[in-house]
Order: C-alpha cells, then sequence, then structure tokens
C-alpha cells in the first residue's frame, strides 16, 4: 500500500481538500486497495477540528464530502508515508527540519515535494496559495489547482506502479 500524507500549516484548508479530492480520485480509479492518503498540518493550532466551513462548502460544491479532523504531522508520519506532499516552501521548510530533528536522513525528492511540481498549468510560483483570509473565490482556486495537481500526481503513481486504472 502506497500512502500520501498532504501537508500544510493548520490542516484545516488546503491538506483537507488535497487529502478530500485525493480519497475521490482514488475510489474513481478503483485503487483503494493499492494506494491511501491523509493530511496534517506543520502546526497544531486546530487538532481535532473539522475543516474551515469555506473548505467543506467548496469541496461540496464538487461532490466531496471532507470529515478530515486536523491533526499536526508527527515524527512517526515521517517513517509512515511513502510520499509527503506539501502545499508551500514554507510547509516544505518545516517538514524539512522535522526530518533533521528526528535525526532522520534527508529526505529524498520523492518522498517529500510540493504538490503543485505536478501542476500542469504552473508558471512561476509552485506553492498552493493559502486562502484562509480569503473568499469563497480563493477556496474555489485552491480547489482547482489541488484537483489537476492530484490528477497528474496520482498518473504518475499509476506509471510508477504498473498499476490499471480501474475507473468506476
Amino acid at each position: 500500500m502506497v500512502k500520501v500524507l498532504f501537508v500544510c500549516l493548520g490542516n484545516i484548508c488546503r491538506s483537507p481538500i488535497a487529502e478530500g479530492v485525493f480519497k475521490d480520485l482514488i475510489q474513481k480509479n478503483g485503487l483503494e486497495d493499492k494506494i491511501s492518503c491523509d493530511s496534517a498540518g506543520t502546526a497544531g493550532w486546530h487538532e481535532g477540528q473539522l475543516p474551515d466551513r469555506r473548505a467543506i462548502k467548496i469541496a461540496l460544491d464538487h461532490g466531496i464530502a471532507l470529515a478530515h479532523k486536523g491533526r499536526e504531522i508527527t515524527a512517526a508520519d515521517l517513517d509512515t508515508f511513502d510520499h509527503i506532499v506539501v502545499m508551500d516552501e514554507s510547509n516544505f521548510k518545516d517538514v524539512y527540519e522535522l526530518y533533521y530533528k528526528t535525526k532522520h536522513s534527508n529526505p529524498a525528492a520523492e518522498k517529500l515535494f510540493l504538490l503543485r511540481d505536478y501542476d500542469p498549468n504552473v508558471r512561476g510560483i509552485k506553492e498552493v496559495p493559502d486562502p484562509y483570509y480569503g473568499s469563497e473565490l480563493d477556496f474555489e482556486e485552491v480547489f482547482h489547482i489541488v484537483q489537476r495537481s492530484n490528477e497528474a500526481l496520482l498518473n504518475s503513481l499509476i506509471e510508477k506502479h504498473g498499476w490499471q486504472h480501474q475507473a468506476q
């Protein structure tokens, strides 16, 4: 089982959306027995809380229910997950420092990377913008960035592992 962890700052906006979208793509491709995902934040401010109401609404508008409860990334996650997918450079730095503090070797590029490394429309900045202080339109933009990036990420994993699309 390949395990993917999506990480943002507070685990109530970007990473729960990414987790929900990726779970939906996994299910639609019939890959539940091959891949799983979760999400976490680099800070524990929202531990145990549901995602931001705007994240929940935008996901529901696209047929995806978000039920994740916020949590902070742990040292154990560094070993548990095959891929740690971060939303921005600050998250990347925080996770990289967690590796350093817990005496793990430096993570390989295929282990720790930015989600927008897979965005076919990316130009310039490769970060998923944080919509927390924005409007519903900002959450909608994040949803579309995450959707197309996750589709490309999943296709990359399918190709890498030689899995077949089993769309249901």
